[in-house]
């Protein structure tokens, strides 16, 4: 039988609406309207499937644990279809709020849980801030589109080993910086991230990201991502489609096709030209039907994902309808030597799998490429 003292509380809150604007393109979901344009371009919601990967990973714990969880789709639904013993804070709602998202964490901070897992995104991270500060230890499973602070797993699956490492093993606690970007100015191609504060998480070096860093403008690093770009280039054949990521280094490509790239979005080239700019995963599948492509991605740097974070357009039926052959990463040497290893979060656990098995070669100079390994 299961002693008393072995229990372990988890409080449990989900955003149900995180994430949803990453494969349509929206860099993000905070606001009404945004969501209800998400919705109108078809974006589905990824939250509730990732909340019960993490909560799969911990059912033979179920004995162990016990949950305080979010009312509905807030926590509530997951728990129970996994089977788990949970008592529910705050109210069911067809539509969820910040609000509702402090005002829970506010309700578990006083039930004394010893962790507290949201699964959502920055702005998530911002609310649960403003609920318990330092009072319990936070964790968070990555679910949203923009991901840049340090409270975050790096899968929901890591995050459940994190989790089960904590409450009955010996990882350390250590402050991490909370991070949120302002979402208009992210649609515009202006990335401003601010720090709004710091949450007590547990760490493990190998399953928590970083936050995201910054590549540094020096001359060195701009005349290296030009010659990556010029390599690119000459390797680009006719009648390919490439789907370009977002980010600095691969703007460098576009800027020397004289062709205006969207900064913080993915952009199609065909014969050298951009044939559609910021666009979303439904129409980037329906390009790419019955066309040869390849993907063009750069790591974040700091945290060393290529996809899963702020490119979710990309997303896992891209991938595998273009095939890991025909991904090209690229990455200036700068950047490379500040990751130890690269990351993928597509979403589909069996690809990740896949992604670690077949590792990739990164090109990081004029006709020079690494192997990295993916972890």
């Amino acid at each position: 039988m299961t002693q008393k003292s072995q229990v372990k509380t988890i409080g449990f809150i989900v955003n149900p609406v995180a994430g949803m604007g990453g494969a349509v393109g929206l860099k993000g979901t905070d606001g009404k309207a945004i969501l209800e344009k998400a919705k109108a371009l078809g974006a589905q919601p990824i939250a509730s499937q990732r909340a019960e990967t993490f909560l799969f990973q911990l059912a033979p714990r179920k004995e162990d644990l016990r949950l305080v969880v979010g009312a509905g789709s807030m926590g509530k639904d997951e728990a129970e279809k996994l089977g788990f013993t949970f008592e529910v804070k705050g109210e069911a709602r067809a539509e969820t709020s910040s609000k509702d998202t402090q005002e829970i964490t506010y309700e578990m901070v006083k039930a004394d849980v010893d962790l507290l897992v949201f699964c959502g995104g920055d702005g998530t991270a911002r609310d649960v801030l403003k609920a318990v500060d330092t009072k319990v230890p936070v964790l968070g499973v990555p679910t949203g589109v923009k991901m840049h602070s340090a409270i975050f797993a790096v899968s929901p699956l890591a995050a459940a080993r994190v989790a089960a490492n904590y409450l009955w093993g010996a990882l350390p606690l250590h402050e991490a910086e909370v991070m949120d970007v302002d979402e208009e100015a992210f649609r515009k191609g202006h990335l401003s991230a601010e720090l709004y504060g710091y949450l007590l998480s547990p760490y493990e070096p190998h399953l928590i990201q970083e936050g995201k860093m910054e590549s540094p403008t020096t001359e060195s690093e701009l005349r290296n991502q030009a010659a990556i770009a010029v390599h690119i280039i000459e390797e680009m054949q006719p009648n390919i489609i490439y789907i370009l990521g977002p980010g600095t280094t691969t703007r460098i490509i576009s800027d020397l096709l004289d062709q205006k790239k969207t900064l913080l979005g993915v952009d199609l080239i065909d014969n050298k030209k951009i044939v559609l700019g910021d666009a979303n995963e439904t129409q980037i599948l329906k390009a790419i039907s019955g066309n040869a492509a390849k993907i063009i991605v750069t790591p974040i740097g700091g945290q060393g994902f290529i996809f899963g974070r702020g490119n979710q357009q990309i997303s896992s039926r891209v991938i595998r309808q273009v095939g890991l052959d025909s991904i090209v990463v690229i990455a200036t040497k700068g950047k490379l030597d500040r990751l130890k290893s690269l990351r993928v979060d597509t979403g589909d656990p069996e690809l990740d799998r896949e992604f670690k098995a077949h590792g990739v070669k990164v090109i990081i100079d004029y006709k020079t490429e690494q192997e990295m390994h993916i972890e």
